[in-house]
């Protein structure tokens, strides 16, 4: 007997959503924009969009399928399964978010506001979506879309937890002042102190990667599909115990970034999301490189 295909919707709350929490009234919240120059319209115009969207995304789910929704903080509480096809409706940010939780599954990002903030993971507007559902309905359980297989970068500690990112992992201390750490890549070790050390993807190579390369004079950086990952240590402090020889590369699909911890406590988190990391103890090792896995994303 096979398994009911199910669609999971991912979204996140809109500014709206926030700003009624935070003061309780429309007529409060309006008060709050308008002493910063903006219109109570804009935000209900955008939060409608999104709305519309997610309605007409869920709508399109062939009636066969099961469907869920989940936001975006209840994600590291929400079980994917292998055949789900995931739906995520927001920005870009939105798919980095959910593709740590992810192992193979197919995810179609949707712009619910296609032109105001174009994104390269949110590649569809809700008509797209939808034909993407409509082939995978026709198509039955063997049915497939063109889609792209984006690189990952993964850390593992010596006590086995381990974290996932699209984007880049930070490993590094908590404030982000001075981590002191040995630093080991091919063959070669250094003891340093610096703001951290950043390991980044093709697909964040326009993020955080990006600013440190162009810093340095732009480096080439990988592709969102490429199996290789581009490395920085930032602001690495030269003293007679800590050097500045190691402190960028790449990494290929079989390379690993050792990181020996020699301070209190250091932190691994990734695609700029401090609240879900691994704290790391003076002793412990963690390393980093490609992940195992990819994000399928629709293309």
């Amino acid at each position: 007997m096979s398994l009911r295909r199910r669609a999971v919707l991912v979204h996140r709350r809109t500014e709206l959503d926030e700003l009624l929490d935070r003061h309780a009234t429309r007529g409060q919240a309006e008060f709050f924009l308008r002493t910063r120059g903006r219109t109570l319209e804009e935000v209900q115009g955008r939060h409608d969009a999104v709305v519309e969207a997610r309605r007409a995304v869920a709508g399109a789910v062939p009636s066969e399928w099961a469907l869920a929704e989940v936001e975006r903080g209840d994600l590291d509480r929400f079980l994917f399964a292998p055949e789900d096809v995931v739906l995520v409706v927001g920005q870009d940010g939105l798919v980095a978010n959910v593709a740590k939780y992810l192992d193979g599954q197919l995810v179609v990002g949707v712009d619910p506001e296609p032109g105001a903030n174009a994104g390269v993971l949110v590649r569809h507007a809700v008509p797209g979506a939808v034909r993407v559902l409509g082939s995978l309905a026709q198509g039955g359980a063997a049915a497939t879309v063109p889609s792209d297989d984006l690189t990952m970068v993964h850390a593992r500690l010596d006590d086995g937890q381990e974290l996932y990112a699209l984007n880049e992992l930070f490993v590094g201390h908590p404030s982000h002042q001075s981590a002191r750490y040995v630093l080991g890549i091919g063959g070669r070790t250094e003891r340093q102190s610096s703001s951290g050390l950043i390991v980044g993807t093709g697909t964040g190579a326009t993020g955080w990667c990006a600013s440190i390369a162009h810093d340095r004079g732009g480096r080439s950086l990988p592709g969102p599909a490429d199996r290789a990952l581009a490395w920085f240590v930032r602001e690495a402090w030269p003293s007679p115990v800590s050097g500045v020889s190691l402190i960028e590369g790449v990494l290929g699909a079989r390379d690993e970034a050792l990181v020996t911890v020699q301070s209190d406590r250091l932190v691994v988190f990734g695609d700029g999301i401090e609240a879900d990391r691994l704290d790391v103890g003076w002793g412990q090792d963690v390393r980093v490189g490609v992940a195992d896995r990819t994000l399928r994303l629709a293309s």
